[in-house]
């Protein structure tokens, strides 16, 4: 237990009294210096005091008070015997010692226990975060595609990320999906595609997704590869979710143009900004749209690109 600063304060205050009242005991009579004997006994008793909250014992019990009463010399023949003042002087010179040593104790222990609060309070404090900004890259001149998506490159995988399982389907549902025949021919992987189509046509779009990321998983060089990732974007689009279909048809866009399905992706991804309310896309994807597939932009596709641009201010 660590002593007050009072307590400290209060023992230094009577051991100064107790060494004014020892200077004045060598001119005054017997009685003066018993009452200056009297106060430095009640001294020595508030040092004890102040010893008992500074040394405790480890089981609870106090040490023995350090400070006692100086014996008395037995007298050497020839030598005078010692006098009340001197008793004093060696009394009060133990009181001082004390006092000193009472307060270096106090002292190493306030330090102890500031370095301990300190650790404390270091260790109860968070790591701080460290994040490393990631490093982007911005090309001399923007193409129509890096302005349609801010400039980003992350392109969705083969497999979309892992998104959160649905809640199981009912059972007429799931025997209704179950009701759709596979195809078993001699190109399985065609027939991985016709079976997403058919679930896509029969609007189980989760089922059409689930099976059409299982193709573009088992087959990623087919010939149907890029009709899967177009028909996966229309399954999300359908599914209401243009953000995901927005990623799809993009990455059809980017990774084969000549793909078979390319210029539909194109023409979605403008159907899907227009949806989403983001018209400077919109209008981005269909000048993309008219000027890399011209022909389809006035033959097989041309109705969904002017019902797309119905409505879009495109300067």
């Amino acid at each position: 237990m660590k002593a007050s600063l009072g307590d400290v304060r209060f023992a230094r205050f009577l051991a100064t009294a107790a060494a004014g009242a020892m200077l004045v005991a060598g001119a005054v009579p017997a009685m003066a210096q018993d009452n200056v004997d009297t106060r430095l006994k009640k001294v020595e008793a508030e040092v004890r005091a102040l010893q008992r909250k500074v040394f405790p014992g480890p089981d609870g019990k106090f040490f023995e008070p350090e400070i006692a009463p100086t014996p008395t010399p037995t007298g050497t023949p020839g030598q005078p015997a010692t006098t009340a003042v001197s008793d004093l002087l060696t009394r009060m010179d133990a009181v001082e010692t004390q006092m000193a040593r009472l307060t270096s104790q106090i002292e190493l222990n306030t330090n102890r226990i500031d370095q301990l609060e300190a650790k404390l309070a270091g260790g109860s404090q968070p790591a701080a975060a460290t994040t490393t900004p990631a490093a982007t890259a911005q090309p001399a001149a923007q193409s129509n595609l890096d302005a349609m998506t801010d400039g980003a490159s992350a392109q969705p995988a083969a497999a979309a990320p892992a998104e959160t399982k649905p809640a199981p389907p009912p059972s007429t549902r799931v025997a209704a999906v179950q009701a759709i025949v596979k195809p078993q021919t001699d190109d399985p992987g065609d027939d991985e595609y016709v079976y997403g189509y058919r679930l896509w046509e029969a609007k189980f779009y989760p089922e059409a997704e689930q099976q059409l990321k299982l193709f573009l998983q088992k087959y990623p060089k087919h010939r149907r590869a890029s009709w899967g990732r177009n028909l996966l974007g229309r399954a999300y689009l359908d599914d209401g979710n243009p953000s995901e279909a927005a990623k799809w048809f993009l990455q059809n866009y980017q990774t084969d143009k000549r793909g078979e399905r390319a210029s539909d992706s194109l023409l979605y991804l403008a159907v899907t900004m227009k949806q989403m309310k983001d018209t400077k896309r919109a209008c981005i994807a269909l000048a993309e749209f008219s000027e890399t597939y011209a022909t389809e932009a006035a033959g097989r596709l041309q109705s969904l690109y002017n019902s797309t641009r119905n409505g879009l201010n495109c300067s």
